[in-house]
């Protein structure tokens, strides 16, 4: 489990009694999609025909656009989680990455899911010692994507929740 016990309130709505604002609410959905669509080439290459990580990922950011309702997002996010479940390795962690971020329009926390999976599918793609420098590239490669107006909030619930996220953001 990669959520807190405690909800953050800075990660929930305003309108749900969070600080949360719906314009920042929906940067950390497109930068999740980003994050997730960086490393979905390894589950595209294990299952070329399975788009359900794709549509996921899709579906987060027509969330964050405001074309669909957050339930059709979150409805792709299980189809993207069903697509992980027979994997291993890569390909697992980046459709377990589009389910994350097609999550975060029902729980904005769901942001940082998406970013620890797509690292663990950088690291497991390289064989050996490398991996995990290559999980290192992925997490700077993630924080430079980061919008100016979300970067102080998502830097720190790394450093809060590192931890839970299997010290993915160690870089």
């Amino acid at each position: 489990m990669i959520l807190p016990k405690i909800r953050d309130p800075r990660f929930i709505t305003v309108r749900r009694g969070g600080t949360l604002q719906d314009d920042d609410h929906r940067l950390l959905a497109m930068w999740a999609a980003d994050c997730a669509e960086h490393v979905l080439h390894h589950f595209e290459r294990a299952r070329p025909n399975d788009d359900r990580p794709r549509r996921a990922i899709d579906r987060g950011r027509a969330w964050a656009r405001g074309e669909i309702p957050w339930a059709e997002a979150r409805t792709a996010a299980g189809h993207a989680n069903g697509a992980a479940r027979d994997l291993s390795g890569a390909a697992r962690h980046a459709a377990y990455a589009a389910g994350q971020a097609a999550a975060v329009g029902h729980v904005a926390a769901h942001e940082l899911g998406a970013a620890a999976y797509a690292i663990r599918a950088a690291r497991a793609a390289v064989p050996g010692d490398e991996g995990a420098a290559a999980g290192r590239l992925e997490c700077q490669w993630q924080r430079a994507q980061l919008p100016n107006e979300i970067r102080e909030l998502v830097l720190d619930d790394q450093r809060l929740r590192n931890a839970l996220c299997w010290f993915a953001f160690d870089c």
